[in-house]
């Protein structure tokens, strides 16, 4: 059977070559499509890094001299970071609080970034110039328990930051095919300046800047290092995690105590929230994009499935006669259907090794989203071109299903007489 199909394949061939096309062009929108989905929502499932469940973003402010309360300053900055560190202390000791921190530009969903060089000393292995720096109390990583990929827990690299040694993503050095866990006890230095030193004293799993930032990408590396008292009065950050069981009303709980029990001087709790609301204000226009985008797909797909659908609808029935003849000498309905079926299949197969080169070579062009810090994904693009196969294969089914079941019910003789 598969010789006669080819045979009349063959034989039609002006028929079947525009048709081919057709196929070959739908096999790589298809693809295209499947590739985007696939990439983009890859991306979106990748580890974060951290936990930000029960966590929330307290923010401070301090009295203007217009205020009758405002306390002048000896020493600005010291005094500052006292009353941080006392405000801090308050509320670490709250009963319903599990870790509390002070941090500069280092809280997830942060649009405020700093960056760092780091290079390995008496080595050649530079981080990329756009790694996260943050600089934070210990407790931060119990806040949104960050974990080393040596099996760390958020207390061991809370001691590990106490004892001023640095903490970096395990993909610092990846340009270089290398893994942080490989150098940890070894020295760094910062800035490209060998004076400036630092001890790694774990590799973290790495930490991404947000939902729609690949692993890959360079805003995925980071550092973190204890905050310098000296900079206590910079941080602006309060980032607490509450126990699972006692995150009842904790805003307005907090709000109620803040101008009797959370004042410090002229220091003073001006905003609670949560970092789920946080998480989604930071990614409000991202998210916006990608529904927009997989509508706009999920449109285009619906038209490439009507379009291939009704091609092979209008093929079918215009071959009403010839399924009559297959009948008058003695085919059956099973027969004639799994003719046309692998027919189309078959056209279908012709066509797939010529969009796969086509589908190789677009995704060398990167149109799609960084996945994974590579486009030379072979394993991708064959789950992406399979897809796209199996989607076209069932329009085929649909396409010339119907309507053959439709044609072998009239009498083999009033479609020859209709033909």
């Amino acid at each position: 059977m598969t010789k006669k199909l080819l045979t009349q394949i063959k034989n039609e061939w002006r028929s079947n070559l525009w048709l081919g096309v057709e196929l070959l062009l739908v096999s790589v929108v298809l693809w295209y499509v499947a590739d985007y989905l696939f990439t983009n929502t890859a991306i979106y499932l990748e580890p974060r890094g951290f936990d930000i469940s029960h966590t929330y973003l307290i923010g401070m402010d301090e009295l203007t001299e217009a205020s009758p309360d405002y306390h002048p300053y000896t020493d600005v900055e010291k005094e500052q970071g006292e009353e941080k560190l006392e405000l801090l202390n308050r509320i670490q000791h709250r009963p319903e609080v599990e870790a509390a921190s002070l941090s500069s530009n280092s809280y997830p969903y942060n649009g405020s970034n700093s960056s760092m060089a780091l290079g390995l000393y008496g080595d050649t292995l530079v981080a990329p110039r756009l790694t996260i720096r943050r600089m934070a109390t210990p407790d931060f990583v119990r806040v949104f328990r960050y974990e080393g990929v040596n099996g760390e827990t958020p207390e061991q690299l809370a001691e590990i930051l106490e004892r001023n040694e640095m903490l970096v993503s395990d993909n610092i050095f990846q340009r270089y095919g290398h893994k942080a866990s490989e150098f940890v006890g070894q020295t760094l230095y910062a800035n490209q300046d060998t004076t400036q030193t630092i001890r790694l004293g774990a590799s973290l799993k790495p930490v991404r800047y947000g939902d729609f930032h690949s692993l890959g990408g360079s805003v995925s590396t980071s550092i973190l290092m204890k905050l310098p008292e000296r900079y206590l009065s910079w941080a602006e950050e309060l980032c607490v995690r509450v126990k699972a069981d006692q995150d009842v009303n904790f805003i307005e709980n907090l709000k109620r105590d803040a101008d009797s029990q959370l004042r410090v001087g002229n220091m003073y709790i001006t905003s609670i929230r949560s970092f789920e609301d946080q998480r989604n204000a930071f990614q409000q226009g991202q998210m916006s994009n990608m529904r927009s985008y997989y509508t706009g797909m999920g449109f285009l797909m619906l038209n490439v499935f009507l379009g291939l659908l009704g091609t092979f609808w209008f093929r079918t029935q215009q071959r009403r006669g010839e399924i009559a003849l297959h009948k008058i000498h003695g085919a059956t309905n099973g027969a004639v259907f799994s003719r046309l079926v692998c027919e189309g299949l078959w056209l279908l197969l012709l066509v797939t090794p010529l969009a796969l080169i086509i589908d190789y070579n677009l995704a060398h062009l990167e149109l799609n989203s960084y996945y994974y810090g590579s486009y030379d994904d072979l394993p991708r693009l064959l789950l992406c071109a399979a897809i796209a196969f199996v989607l076209i294969a069932l329009m085929i089914l649909i396409g010339i299903g119907i309507p053959a079941r439709q044609a072998m019910k009239i009498q083999p003789a009033e479609a020859l007489h209709d033909e």
